[in-house]
Protein backbone atom coordinates (compact mmCIF):
# COMPACT_ATOMS: atom_id res chain seq x y z
CA UNK A 1 0.00 0.00 0.00
CA UNK A 2 1.19 3.78 -1.02
CA UNK A 3 2.86 5.66 1.88
CA UNK A 4 -0.11 8.22 3.16
CA UNK A 5 0.88 11.63 2.52
CA UNK A 6 0.94 12.56 6.06
CA UNK A 7 3.61 10.17 7.04
CA UNK A 8 5.71 10.80 4.10
CA UNK A 9 5.30 14.72 5.25
CA UNK A 10 6.21 13.92 8.85
CA UNK A 11 9.22 11.51 7.85
CA UNK A 12 10.63 14.49 5.68
CA UNK A 13 10.17 17.05 8.53
CA UNK A 14 12.48 14.61 10.56
CA UNK A 15 14.68 13.95 8.05
CA UNK A 16 15.19 18.09 7.85
CA UNK A 17 15.21 18.21 10.97
CA UNK A 18 18.18 16.18 12.10
CA UNK A 19 20.45 17.82 8.87
CA UNK A 20 19.45 21.52 10.73
CA UNK A 21 20.53 20.24 13.82
CA UNK A 22 23.56 18.11 12.29
CA UNK A 23 26.06 21.49 12.66
CA UNK A 24 25.05 22.23 16.55
CA UNK A 25 24.99 18.52 17.64
CA UNK A 26 28.79 17.52 16.61
CA UNK A 27 31.42 20.01 15.09
CA UNK A 28 32.90 16.60 13.45
CA UNK A 29 30.30 15.98 11.50
CA UNK A 30 31.41 13.99 7.76
CA UNK A 31 30.34 16.62 5.64
CA UNK A 32 29.38 13.57 3.42
CA UNK A 33 26.88 12.62 6.38
CA UNK A 34 25.27 15.95 5.54
CA UNK A 35 24.99 15.36 1.83
CA UNK A 36 23.90 12.07 2.06
CA UNK A 37 21.15 13.20 4.74
CA UNK A 38 20.56 16.33 2.00
CA UNK A 39 19.99 13.31 -0.88
CA UNK A 40 17.35 11.42 0.76
CA UNK A 41 15.06 14.67 1.80
CA UNK A 42 15.20 15.47 -1.66
CA UNK A 43 13.70 12.26 -2.33
CA UNK A 44 11.92 12.58 0.39
CA UNK A 45 10.68 15.89 -1.27
CA UNK A 46 9.75 14.23 -4.23
CA UNK A 47 7.69 11.20 -3.10
CA UNK A 48 5.86 14.10 -1.16
CA UNK A 49 5.29 16.11 -4.56
CA UNK A 50 3.82 13.20 -5.95
CA UNK A 51 1.48 11.68 -3.60
CA UNK A 52 0.42 15.67 -2.81
CA UNK A 53 -0.35 15.92 -6.57
CA UNK A 54 -2.28 12.05 -6.28
CA UNK A 55 -4.39 13.75 -3.55
CA UNK A 56 -5.26 16.58 -5.57
CA UNK A 57 -6.33 14.64 -8.43
CA UNK A 58 -8.37 12.74 -6.16
CA UNK A 59 -10.34 15.68 -5.14
CA UNK A 60 -10.93 16.42 -8.88
CA UNK A 61 -7.96 19.35 -9.24
CA UNK A 62 -7.51 19.57 -12.41
CA UNK A 63 -3.97 18.83 -14.15
CA UNK A 64 -4.24 22.78 -15.41
CA UNK A 65 -5.17 24.00 -11.99
CA UNK A 66 -2.07 21.65 -10.87
CA UNK A 67 0.05 22.50 -13.63
CA UNK A 68 -0.22 26.47 -12.67
CA UNK A 69 0.82 25.69 -8.64
CA UNK A 70 3.92 24.21 -10.08
CA UNK A 71 4.64 26.70 -12.83
CA UNK A 72 4.59 24.49 -15.45
CA UNK A 73 1.99 23.53 -17.82
CA UNK A 74 -0.98 20.84 -17.77
CA UNK A 75 0.92 18.46 -19.91
CA UNK A 76 3.98 18.80 -18.17
CA UNK A 77 2.42 17.76 -14.77
CA UNK A 78 0.60 15.32 -16.80
CA UNK A 79 4.06 13.75 -17.45
CA UNK A 80 5.37 14.03 -14.39
CA UNK A 81 2.98 12.97 -11.89
CA UNK A 82 0.17 11.48 -14.47
CA UNK A 83 -0.69 7.72 -14.40
CA UNK A 84 -1.74 7.02 -18.12
CA UNK A 85 -3.64 4.39 -18.70
CA UNK A 86 -2.31 2.24 -21.97
CA UNK A 87 -5.24 2.05 -24.46
CA UNK A 88 -4.14 -1.19 -25.61
CA UNK A 89 -4.35 -3.07 -22.23
CA UNK A 90 -6.25 -0.80 -20.03
CA UNK A 91 -2.89 -1.22 -17.82
CA UNK A 92 -1.27 2.00 -16.14
CA UNK A 93 1.89 2.91 -18.35
CA UNK A 94 5.37 2.83 -18.09
CA UNK A 95 6.41 6.75 -17.21
CA UNK A 96 10.02 6.27 -15.96
CA UNK A 97 12.35 7.48 -18.41
CA UNK A 98 15.32 5.25 -19.55
CA UNK A 99 17.88 5.45 -17.07
CA UNK A 100 21.10 7.21 -18.78
CA UNK A 101 18.86 8.69 -21.21
CA UNK A 102 20.78 11.80 -20.77
CA UNK A 103 24.03 10.55 -21.15
CA UNK A 104 23.17 8.44 -24.22
CA UNK A 105 21.47 11.74 -25.56
CA UNK A 106 24.81 13.39 -24.93
CA UNK A 107 26.52 11.05 -26.70
CA UNK A 108 24.61 11.26 -29.64
CA UNK A 109 25.49 14.98 -29.80
CA UNK A 110 28.86 14.77 -29.05
CA UNK A 111 29.15 12.08 -32.06
CA UNK A 112 27.95 14.55 -34.00
CA UNK A 113 29.82 17.48 -33.36
CA UNK A 114 33.12 15.01 -34.06
CA UNK A 115 31.71 13.97 -37.06
CA UNK A 116 31.38 10.43 -35.89
CA UNK A 117 28.17 9.47 -38.25
CA UNK A 118 29.05 5.72 -38.00
CA UNK A 119 29.01 6.00 -34.24
CA UNK A 120 25.47 7.66 -34.59
CA UNK A 121 23.95 5.11 -37.00
CA UNK A 122 25.35 2.06 -35.17
CA UNK A 123 22.88 3.64 -32.09
CA UNK A 124 19.63 3.07 -34.69
CA UNK A 125 17.11 0.74 -34.78
CA UNK A 126 16.35 -1.22 -37.37
CA UNK A 127 14.17 1.01 -39.19
CA UNK A 128 16.30 3.93 -38.85
CA UNK A 129 19.11 1.93 -40.10
CA UNK A 130 17.22 1.05 -43.55
CA UNK A 131 15.82 5.20 -43.71
CA UNK A 132 19.02 7.32 -42.68
CA UNK A 133 22.52 6.63 -43.64
CA UNK A 134 25.68 8.15 -42.65
CA UNK A 135 25.94 10.51 -45.91
CA UNK A 136 22.34 11.35 -44.75
CA UNK A 137 23.36 12.45 -41.43
CA UNK A 138 26.41 14.47 -42.19
CA UNK A 139 24.35 16.30 -44.55
CA UNK A 140 21.90 17.21 -41.89
CA UNK A 141 24.65 18.58 -40.00
CA UNK A 142 25.92 20.92 -42.97
CA UNK A 143 22.69 21.77 -43.37
CA UNK A 144 23.01 23.16 -39.70
CA UNK A 145 26.24 24.58 -39.75
CA UNK A 146 25.54 26.19 -43.14
CA UNK A 147 22.74 28.11 -41.28
CA UNK A 148 24.16 29.23 -37.86
CA UNK A 149 28.09 28.55 -38.41
CA UNK A 150 29.74 26.15 -35.99
CA UNK A 151 28.49 23.97 -33.32
CA UNK A 152 29.92 25.55 -29.68
CA UNK A 153 28.30 23.33 -27.26
CA UNK A 154 25.11 21.95 -25.56
CA UNK A 155 22.45 22.73 -22.69
CA UNK A 156 21.26 20.52 -20.07
CA UNK A 157 18.77 17.68 -21.95
CA UNK A 158 15.18 17.46 -20.92
CA UNK A 159 13.99 13.37 -20.71
CA UNK A 160 10.28 12.50 -20.60
CA UNK A 161 9.13 9.28 -21.12
CA UNK A 162 6.09 8.54 -23.75
CA UNK A 163 4.40 5.67 -23.94
CA UNK A 164 6.91 3.13 -24.83
CA UNK A 165 9.87 5.75 -25.82
CA UNK A 166 12.11 8.09 -24.05
CA UNK A 167 12.06 11.31 -25.56
CA UNK A 168 15.20 13.68 -24.88
CA UNK A 169 15.82 17.49 -25.95
CA UNK A 170 19.35 18.24 -25.78
CA UNK A 171 19.53 22.32 -26.65
CA UNK A 172 22.40 23.07 -28.79
CA UNK A 173 24.50 26.57 -29.33
CA UNK A 174 26.09 27.42 -32.45
CA UNK A 175 27.88 30.64 -33.56
CA UNK A 176 24.85 32.37 -34.75
CA UNK A 177 21.98 30.36 -33.18
CA UNK A 178 20.01 27.96 -31.51
CA UNK A 179 18.72 24.35 -31.87
CA UNK A 180 17.49 21.58 -30.13
CA UNK A 181 18.71 17.72 -30.60
CA UNK A 182 15.51 15.61 -30.12
CA UNK A 183 16.70 12.05 -29.68
CA UNK A 184 14.05 9.15 -29.44
CA UNK A 185 14.99 6.15 -27.64
CA UNK A 186 14.08 2.71 -27.45
CA UNK A 187 13.66 0.61 -23.94
CA UNK A 188 16.70 -1.26 -25.65
CA UNK A 189 18.73 1.49 -26.05
CA UNK A 190 18.36 1.98 -29.57
CA UNK A 191 17.10 5.77 -31.30
CA UNK A 192 13.83 5.19 -32.89
CA UNK A 193 14.02 9.27 -33.90
CA UNK A 194 16.52 11.98 -34.68
CA UNK A 195 15.80 15.34 -35.03
CA UNK A 196 17.66 18.98 -34.67
CA UNK A 197 15.12 21.39 -34.56
CA UNK A 198 15.30 25.25 -34.36
CA UNK A 199 14.72 26.54 -30.82
CA UNK A 200 12.04 29.09 -31.75
CA UNK A 201 10.32 26.01 -33.64
CA UNK A 202 10.99 23.09 -31.74
CA UNK A 203 7.45 22.32 -31.10
CA UNK A 204 6.12 22.64 -34.12
CA UNK A 205 9.31 20.18 -35.64
CA UNK A 206 10.98 22.77 -37.84
CA UNK A 207 14.73 22.10 -38.93
CA UNK A 208 16.68 19.45 -40.19
CA UNK A 209 15.01 16.23 -38.72
CA UNK A 210 15.23 12.17 -39.39
CA UNK A 211 13.07 9.42 -37.86
CA UNK A 212 10.30 7.22 -37.70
Amino acid sequence: MPESLAKIAQRLHRQLGQILAAPVLSRVNDPLDVVRSAHEVRDGAEALMGAAVEQARQANRTWQEIGDVLGVSRQAAFQRYGKPIDPRNGEVMNTNPLPGAVELARAVVDDHAHSRWADVSARFDDKMRAGLTEEGLAEAWAYIVGLAGAYEGHGDTDVVRAGDFTVTNTPLAFEAGDFVARITFRDDRTIAGLFILGADAATSGAGASAGT
